[in-house]
């Protein structure tokens, strides 16, 4: 063993700060005081209402939040403050008094503010008070809120003071005393549309300019509509008024009056294109003080109204989990009938859906005359597209895009469906109009994204909600060897001492090169173990998971080296001694996979060094034999993967494999003593396409290099850890379909796959190009030589592992697939043979 080197830097901290213009709440994920990022987002809403700012938004994902908020902050006009819930199939957010009487006062007060926008809340009032009031504050929308007011709540939204240009828009409010909507004097230039108010109407009073357009109000033998004291220049279009909810004539028919315009408030008023249902038995309008009995009766006498429509609207419940709506039934005069250009007419209606035609019905409406009258447009079946994952073509090795799609069935204005994508390992879902969401991971591997698609605003539960998946490589940095681990020294670890029997050592994965651990997606050590008291083997692998593979296998008292890939999950990697004595290890660090560096490029094994053939020699005591590989590597290249052999050492040594032109690292690569024929796997710089071999012991020793592959910025294959799994055991026929358990007999080939994940993929998984494993012969009955190499391919003149009879011996391979992986038992005698796979390349997306 050469020298310990000092310990590589302590990982530096990671903090977590908001994206720029969003900020999260979750009471679900929060964990105290947060900052409202991803990571540490705030636990209520009055947290992120004390702190947003103009343009911000910020996202309420799915919880239970039993708060009062009082929005204090403003945005501006071309910057509003928006507050988002994140609702899907069957999450959503809940305000206020829900399963709960320790709520009291109104839930959502927005009082003295601008430019507020609230989105998707599903609110739940207390007893004794609105549920949300709008007092003396300027562009404040409420958009898509569901609102339910306690026992004897006056008002579900109570817009009062001097408050002018409030929306209330794709909202549904259920109130059981009051106005669902209350507007109040002094307010001006209202918009109320494409809302649902259930049970109770609107109900406005000296508030001028009112807009209301395009909702359904659904009441029990009362009003609907009512503009009372001076309100004038208000227009009502495409409104569903019904006045009898429960489906009967009132007993008080003069209660259930559909429309009511006081006289002072008819003025600049217009109403047209509604559809009122006559059969409460009130007059469909009360225009300046007059009932009119009949619309025929009203039109002839205002000469409004010429569209209306006196007729049931067909209307039915969808139930959708505290967030109700009401549909139009086949047939529903309603349908394909509505004035497209109405002010205040949205470009979506109350789903946020897209207005669609009925084949079924005449197109009478204005514009394109799909659009219905009520807030809820009726829409046929849907198709949906194929859900795809996959790797980014021409994006970056860790980009990834999801794509979805649904079609309307019926003919539409424009396709309009909402997407929600939750990429696993992250704790929010991304909502969205897009068919496609892109994403990038911190790391390679396994990524699988969640779709789920809607036209009903995710008020409904979805049938198309599917779990895709694909994976992802990284790309390599080769650093100086690097010492990290040593037990002899304290070097990655508190004390000097061996690792007890079946005990575990963590080593931390930091920061490497200025890459931050958690964009580290593998690490390559040369991991050696020396000093064991008895036979065993280490197994390395990722903390957070766990193996029972073989890394290293060594006998007592034997000094052993070899190559280990390791995932990095959760900032270290664990070394498991699976012996009955005590052993030392120390790890030299090679090089990581990460989002940047170079790509890999396979070839079948070739052999690139023999000291023993020609006119070659062995390499001396203490001396340096330079490797030029310029010729078989592009001139790109960073690191090339060879498999390094010592045979005929005449005294005990170390083998260290270094980059060109620099001086030898105190790292080893292999070990050896005399006589002894060893190999291991190296991967390892090159500069101007050349190594150095330096030969760290007192006598001679002959080297043999075979070429399994390189590293190079233009190389395009991507590598994919996984947590080190056995693929191959002939002891047990793991991985050889069809074949007995049974030692592999003299010169016999076995061919087997490589592990690919079992997730589903779409179009499909990326296919394994290499290799990337431990390989293990035991039992061996007489000396011999295992090489790997692509199935079906002319099999070269390489050796992945030697070994003796009776030694249990193994070697870190990297190797190309052809026709899977042939394994060519180079023996007279019969020897069994396990591999361990800890991960593959892939080709580039295309």
């Amino acid at each position: 063993m050469g020298p310990a080197a000092p310990a590589s830097a302590a990982p530096a901290p990671v903090t977590a700060s908001a994206v720029a213009g969003e900020l999260h709440v979750s009471e679900l994920w929060c964990q105290g005081s947060g900052d409202g990022s991803v990571k540490r987002p705030f636990c209520t809403i009055s947290e992120a209402a004390a702190v947003a700012g103009p343009g911000q938004t910020v996202l309420v994902h799915p919880g239970e939040y039993q708060e009062n908020i009082r929005f204090t902050r403003s945005g501006t006009e071309s910057a509003p403050i928006t507050f988002r819930a994140v609702n899907v199939n069957s999450e959503m957010v809940r305000v206020g008094r829900y399963a709960t009487g320790a709520i009291t006062g109104t839930i959502l007060d927005l009082t003295g503010v601008h430019d507020v926008t609230v989105e998707g809340l599903v609110v739940f009032g207390a007893n004794v008070a609105d549920a949300v009031t709008v007092r003396d504050s300027h562009r404040v929308r409420l958009d898509k809120v569901t609102i339910y007011t306690g026992s004897s709540g006056p008002n579900g939204v109570r817009i009062s003071g001097t408050s002018s240009r409030v929306t209330v828009s794709r909202s549904f409010v259920r109130t059981w005393q009051g106005p669902s909507v209350s507007v109040e004097s002094g307010v001006t230039d209202t918009v109320i549309t494409a809302n649902q108010l259930d049970n109770s109407g609107l109900a406005a009073a000296n508030a001028p300019r009112l807009t209301i357009t395009g909702n359904t109000i659904h009441v029990d033998c009362r009003y609907g509509i009512q503009l009372a004291g001076s309100s004038p220049g208000a227009t009502i279009r495409n409104n569903i008024v019904v006045t009898a909810r429960l489906r009967g004539r009132c007993l008080t028919p003069a209660n259930a009056t559909g429309i009511r315009v006081s006289a002072e408030s008819v003025a600049g008023t217009s109403t047209d294109y509604n559809l009122i249902d006559p059969l409460g038995g009130g007059a469909p309008y009360s225009w300046a003080g007059t009932d009119y009995p009949t619309l025929a009766a009203f039109v002839a006498a205002t000469g409004q109204a010429a569209h209306d429509l006196a007729a049931d609207p067909k209307l039915t419940w969808a139930t959708g989990v505290d967030r109700h709506y009401l549909v139009t039934g086949d047939g529903s005069p309603a349908r394909d009938s509505a004035e497209a250009n109405a002010p205040g007419a949205l470009d979506t209606d109350m789903l946020d859906g897209s207005y669609t035609d009925d084949p079924a019905m005449p197109n009478i409406g204005t514009g394109s005359g799909y659009r219905d009258r009520g807030a809820v447009e009726a829409r046929g079946a849907v198709t949906q597209d194929p859900l795809r994952v996959e790797r980014k073509v021409g994006g970056g090795t860790l980009d990834v895009v999801a794509r979805s799609g649904t079609h309307s069935v019926w003919p539409v204005e424009r396709e309009r469906t909402l997407y929600a994508y939750h990429l696993h390992g992250e704790p929010f879902w991304r909502v969205t109009d897009s068919a496609t969401a892109e994403y990038t991971l911190r790391r390679a591997g396994e990524v699988c994204v969640r779709v789920q698609t809607s036209q009903t605003d995710f008020r409904l539960p979805t049938s198309y909600d599917e779990r895709i998946c694909t994976q992802v490589g990284a790309r390599y940095i080769p650093v100086a060897p690097t010492r990290v681990l040593d037990t002899r020294s304290r070097i990655g670890v508190p004390d000097a001492r061996p690792v007890a029997a079946n005990g575990t050592v963590e080593l931390p994965i930091g920061s490497i090169a200025g890459i931050p651990g958690t964009d580290i997606s593998a690490v390559v050590l040369n991991v050696t173990v020396t000093q064991p008291s008895a036979s065993g083997f280490i197994s390395v692998y990722p903390s957070g998971g766990w193996s029972t593979s073989s890394s290293i296998n060594f006998v007592s008292g034997e000094t052993v080296p070899n190559q280990v890939t390791v995932p990095v999950l959760d900032g270290s990697a664990l070394f498991d001694n699976a012996s009955s004595g005590t052993v030392h290890l120390v790890a030299d660090l090679q090089g990581f996979y990460a989002a940047t560096g170079s790509g890999f490029a396979s070839v079948s094994p070739t052999r690139v060094l023999d000291t023993r053939e020609g006119v070659g020699a062995p390499i001396p005591a203490k001396g340096i034999r330079p490797l030029d590989l310029s010729g078989r590597l592009p001139a790109s290249a960073k690191a090339a993967v060879l498999s390094v052999t010592v045979t005929a050492p005449t005294t005990s040594g170390v083998l260290t494999v270094f980059p060109y032109g620099s001086a030898a690292p105190t790292a080893s690569n292999l070990n050896f003593v005399a006589g002894q024929t060893i190999p291991n796997l190296v991967t390892v710089p090159v500069v101007n396409g050349r190594v150095n071999i330096f030969n760290n012991s007192s006598g001679t020793t002959h080297v043999v290099a075979d070429l399994a592959g390189w590293f190079s910025p233009d190389a395009t294959q991507t590598f994919v850890p996984i947590t080190p799994t056995r693929i191959v055991d002939t002891r047990y026929s793991i991985g050889l379909p069809g074949r007995a358990p049974a030692p592999l007999a003299a010169r016999e080939t076995v061919r087997f796959a490589p592990f690919q994940s079992g997730v589903v993929c779409a179009p499909a998984c990326p296919t394994p190009t290499a290799l990337v494993g431990n390989v293990t012969v035991t039992a061996p009955t007489t000396a011999g030589v295992l090489t790997l190499h692509p199935g079906g391919g002319q099999r070269p003149t390489a050796s992945n592992v030697n070994f003796v009879a009776g030694e249990t011996a193994s070697n870190a391979a990297v190797v190309a697939v052809g026709s899977g992986i042939d394994i060519y038992h180079n023996s007279g005698g019969t020897s069994h043979v396990i591999v361990d796979q800890s991960g593959y390349f892939i080709a580039a997306a295309s």
